[in-house]
């Protein structure tokens, strides 16, 4: 993943004299759109802006499984139901009609292991890379909340080891009220 984002290059700065510039690309790096602004976006999508998936894992419910039902779901708009020019039916969008046509195919890629390149497959590997897109610190946070778990329960173990011994004077004493 690293050699894939320096293959990129990224615009930086400013540097010391204040100009931008250019360097090879890091993970925290924001993904670059394919368009440069909203107009170009809307021109190549029949009208119509398309999201940034890279929150879309996090921002809707049950979104990793909601994205694999949108990029797996295309079928035939059932009988009855009129769909507008330029427009494709997938129940799993609300309302049913979604601009964005069928993007999967199978064998589209071809995966260096040898894993058959399915549209299940490739919509999987396509959730997963949105979900690390939405949180690429999550692998580093949970490490981190497991080393804090583990201390606290450590200090826990002190402190009532400390309590057992510091106390026991005054818990095996008898006290005679008169």
């Amino acid at each position: 993943m690293k050699a894939i984002a320096a293959s990129y290059d990224v615009v930086d700065g400013p540097n010391d004299e204040g100009e931008m510039f250019e360097r090879p690309g890091k993970l925290s790096d924001k993904i670059p759109g394919p368009y440069k602004n909203a107009e170009q976006a809307r021109a190549a999508n029949n009208g119509a802006l398309p999201p940034d998936l890279s929150l879309m894992a996090k921002a809707r419910h049950d979104g990793p499984n909601y994205i694999f039902s949108l990029l797996t779901g295309y079928v035939p708009a059932p009988h009855g139901k009129q769909m507008l020019p330029g427009l494709h039916y997938n129940p799993y969008f609300p309302g049913g009609a979604i601009a964005m046509s069928k993007q999967l195919e199978d064998g589209q890629v071809e995966y260096e292991d040898g894993t058959i390149a399915s549209e299940a497959q490739i919509a999987k590997d396509v959730v997963c890379f949105l979900e690390w897109a939405a949180e690429p610190e999550h692998d580093i946070r949970k490490k981190t909340g497991m080393k804090v778990m583990f201390a606290t329960f450590l200090a826990i173990l002190a402190t009532g080891y400390y309590k057992r011994f510091r106390w026991s004077v005054l818990k095996t004493s008898k006290f005679f009220y008169v």
